[in-house]
């Protein structure tokens, strides 16, 4: 075990470590997108109430809640670990930022810690509430469950959580615009080939994605105006 602990704590290990736990986490924002999307049926709550029950019951879907909890944690303490590495390996900040480097890639420390902001916040406001706050139940194929709508539906009555909400997707929109590529690039995937169409995707990633979920919490407070 000696040789797979000096792997995964060298450099490059680690880089290795932050690219698949980053592209997993792609995987869960595009499912979770999904998911949340049906927050916009207009149906008093039952879809999304749905969908909740399901994640709630399915074993598949709480271990796999477990793992993402888990590569999200071990994506920033990788991340945190290497930006203090190259920090004390240079110091003395370069006077002249390279041209070719984007705002993204020389902020993701920023951009990763606004996120971590959000998170906390986002649990807090709904994963927190959903299993341990008090709340009205709601009966979805015969039992009685807590109307998770209910509790996103006020959160996103409040114009200052929706600005705040549309902001960190912007934040993720920008981090993405980095990390995704910087992920197929670690992992040895770029090509002369593959690069440009990895480019594109990720593009369209970094802007679809956000865009998807800034689109709910807007959708919702000009429906309860």
């Amino acid at each position: 075990m000696n040789w797979f602990t000096k792997t995964f704590t060298s450099t490059i290990g680690r880089k290795v470590i932050v690219a698949l736990t980053g592209l997993f986490l792609c995987l869960f924002l595009v499912v979770h997108l999904l998911g949340n999307l049906q927050l916009l049926a207009n149906d008093g709550g039952k879809s999304f109430n749905t969908y909740a029950k399901f994640m709630a019951e399915s074993p598949l879907i709480r271990v796999v809640s477990i793992g993402n909890f888990a590569f999200i944690l071990l994506h920033i303490i990788q991340s945190v670990i290497l930006t203090m590495q190259n920090r004390q390996a240079r110091p003395v900040q370069y006077a002249i930022v390279a041209s070719n480097a984007s705002w993204a890639s020389r902020n993701m420390g920023f951009l990763g810690s606004f996120i971590l902001l959000f998170i906390v916040g986002h649990l807090s406001q709904f994963w927190w509430q959903a299993k341990f706050g008090a709340m009205p139940t709601i009966a979805i194929d015969g039992v009685q469950m807590k109307d998770l709508y209910l509790v996103v539906h006020k959160a996103f009555q409040n114009p200052f959580i929706v600005v705040f909400y549309v902001l960190a997707m912007g934040f993720i929109g920008f981090h993405l615009s980095h990390g995704f590529q910087s992920a197929f690039q670690t992992l040895g995937l770029n090509h002369v080939k593959y690069t440009p169409l990895i480019q594109k995707l990720g593009l369209a990633f970094c802007i679809l994605i956000p865009l998807g979920y800034a689109v709910i919490p807007v959708m919702m407070y000009l429906r309860s105006m």
